[in-house]
């Protein structure tokens, strides 16, 4: 086995990268599955959140449709809206692992991920989304 050393501030962009590619761009002639729509704000100690990235991963799906994650971007209110792919908003009804990333708006900065890893890399959110209108808030604490 080949050990690797990569350091911790990329490990989320290729994280968000990677669940972003395998959730995909468009529908693809695949089927839609039941989804429920899911709304929340994102806020940091207090603070809206502005242009977070908010993933949902289901976590009990049984085929390829069901296991697409759905995402949004966070809007200067903090407030997100989760898409399933560019044809359907939502996400499928079930229990979703949460991440939450934010990188800085300065392209120097770039791989910093702004939202402490127990948010993304190693979350701790959690949220079960039922048939019909949901709302997950969520206050990070950056400390």
């Amino acid at each position: 086995m080949i050990d690797v050393f990569i350091p911790q501030r990329f490990n989320s962009v290729f994280y968000a990268f990677f669940i972003l590619c395998v959730a995909g761009c468009g529908s693809g002639g695949e089927p839609i599955p039941e989804l429920a729509q899911v709304t929340g704000v994102v806020t940091m100690d207090g603070a809206p959140l502005e242009g977070a990235k908010v993933i949902f991963e289901p976590q009990q799906a049984t085929d390829k449709a069901r296991r697409r994650a759905s995402s949004a971007t966070t809007e200067s209110d903090g407030s997100y809206t989760l898409e399933y792919n560019s044809d359907a908003s939502g996400a499928t009804p079930g229990t979703h692992k949460v991440m939450i990333l934010k990188m800085p708006d300065n392209p120097e900065d770039a791989g910093i991920q702004l939202v402490p890893a127990k948010y993304n890399d190693k979350t701790e959110l959690t949220a079960e989304v039922e048939v019909g209108n949901n709302t997950f808030n969520f206050d990070l604490k950056s400390k």
